[in-house]
């Protein structure tokens, strides 16, 4: 066994105990924050335990910043980052096989991906002394030097079209970008990547973009790990030390219109051969700095959320046999995400579950929920809590929506005092005042 890979089972063995420790105890998570010469803010939770570092950075130049003509830019350009790196003086350029060979050799990992709001780059490493520089210096190199291939992106655009045509002959999908069509209209969430939008990006796109939203000044950088404050520091210098400046005062992007409320209730039909038909109900819901998350949150695992206990399961499936599974969710983000009621039932019984999840939405809008449903739900989160941050991903995912929402450092630790506050007009009123169970995009696909 080589010395990398020793040390990677060292590594699993204390993750492993670790986690046991954060199942039985529940201690305080202190968030340690400041803010580098270069604007960068950084955030730290130390976990000595375990002999690994995650970090996570994050920049606004999420899809929200797709030009409508080519959605899915945002996306692409997090992928090609990490498909070459060009040369800087002595250090020769490396392909995506030498820099896929690079990681593997290190035992570590860097990885981009674009949401709605933000682009993302994670880097998991051990914190072994030797390994962990070498890992943060090719981590700077593949951030601040991307080369760009053309013949790669060629070659990805042609995949990536193949897998939309292909995606598109399956009904989930169908129904899924449909809906998002209706709820979100012109807004860039809204927005559709299709072969022909890919057709339009080219890696002089990508660079702009790049070069325009990911700067040290724009970055909030998040680490979770066996690292010191003075260490966390150095490597989020090194990590952003190649990334142009941003400009002396690197000025705000600019801004991104809200959602639009719907007018009036969308109600769509797509024929489709399938066994089962695809149902997604909905409308635009609320952003991530409402007041009232907490009241939302609570809300929705009464409402959809909650699995079997939940009212839709209750009355879809368990009482009526209309769907094997039925569910709702809020998608908060830096705009109105989508609230969303979704199952799958068979095609003759499609207007039976409309009806049926129609009404228990209405009636939970209207009244809220009872006493019982209330302390149950409580009951329910709080005791999961634990399973929210028993990894060190996990935990470092909860550190990084701290850092780009703007929660307080305590947003952890105050996380079940929060929950256990919420009361059940607290509920009815969110509830009201954000869905409108008269308009409503419903989207059926299925059946004839």
């Amino acid at each position: 066994m080589n010395t990398t890979k020793k040390i990677a089972a060292s590594a699993l063995l204390a993750s492993a105990t670790a986690l046991f420790g954060l199942q039985t105890a529940q201690a305080a998570i202190p968030i340690q924050h400041w803010t580098q010469p270069s604007g960068a803010q950084v955030f730290l939770v130390q976990s000595p335990a375990i002999p690994m570092l995650d970090v996570q950075l994050d920049f606004d130049a999420g899809s929200r910043r797709n030009p409508a003509a080519q959605a899915g830019l945002a996306e692409a350009t997090a992928l090609m980052a990490g498909k070459g790196i060009a040369a800087r003086g002595a250090e020769p350029a490396l392909d995506e096989n030498q820099i896929g060979q690079a990681w593997a050799d290190l035992g570590a990992s860097l990885a981009g991906s674009a949401s709605h709001d933000r682009m993302s780059f994670a880097l998991r490493t051990l914190t072994d002394e030797h390994l962990l520089h070498q890992s943060v210096q090719l981590a700077a190199r593949q951030l601040g030097e991307p080369s760009w291939p053309a013949g790669v992106w060629q070659r990805e655009r042609e995949r990536l079209s193949a897998a939309l045509k292909d995606a598109r002959t399956r009904p989930g999908t169908v129904a899924a970008l449909t809906f998002e069509k209706a709820v979100f209209a012109s807004h860039p969430y809204g927005q559709e990547t299709t072969p022909e939008t890919l057709a339009h990006i080219d890696v002089a796109d990508m660079r702009a973009l790049y070069a325009a939203a990911v700067a040290p000044c724009r970055a909030k950088v998040s680490l979770v790990g066996a690292v010191t404050r003075a260490q966390a520091d150095q490597i989020v210098t090194q990590l952003l030390a190649r990334l142009p400046p941003g400009g002396s005062d690197c000025a705000p992007l600019p801004p991104v219109a809200e959602v639009a409320p719907l007018a009036a209730p969308v109600d769509q039909r797509i024929a489709f051969e399938s066994a089962q038909a695809h149902v997604l109900i909905g409308q635009p819901g609320y952003k991530r700095s409402d007041p009232a998350y907490f009241a939302m949150l609570v809300g929705n695992h009464i409402l959809g959320g909650g699995g079997f206990t939940s009212r839709l399961t209750e009355q879809v499936r368990e009482q009526r046999g209309l769907s094997y599974s039925v569910y709702s969710y809020f998608m908060p983000g830096l705009h109105a995400g989508a609230f969303t009621i979704g199952l799958q039932t068979r095609p003759d019984q499609t207007e039976q579950a409309l009806t049926v999840a129609r009404k228990v939405l209405r009636d939970f809008v209207e009244g809220g929920p009872t006493e019982a449903e209330l302390k149950a739900a409580k009951d329910n989160l709080t005791g999961g809590f634990a399973l929210r941050i028993d990894a060190n991903r996990k935990l470092l995912d909860n550190v990084a929506n701290i850092a780009w929402h703007g929660l307080p450092l305590d947003y952890l630790d105050r996380w079940t005092e929060r929950v256990q506050q919420v009361t059940a007009a607290d509920i009815r009123t969110a509830f009201q005042r954000v869905l409108q169970p008269q308009r409503m995009v419903t989207v059926v696909v299925g059946g004839k």
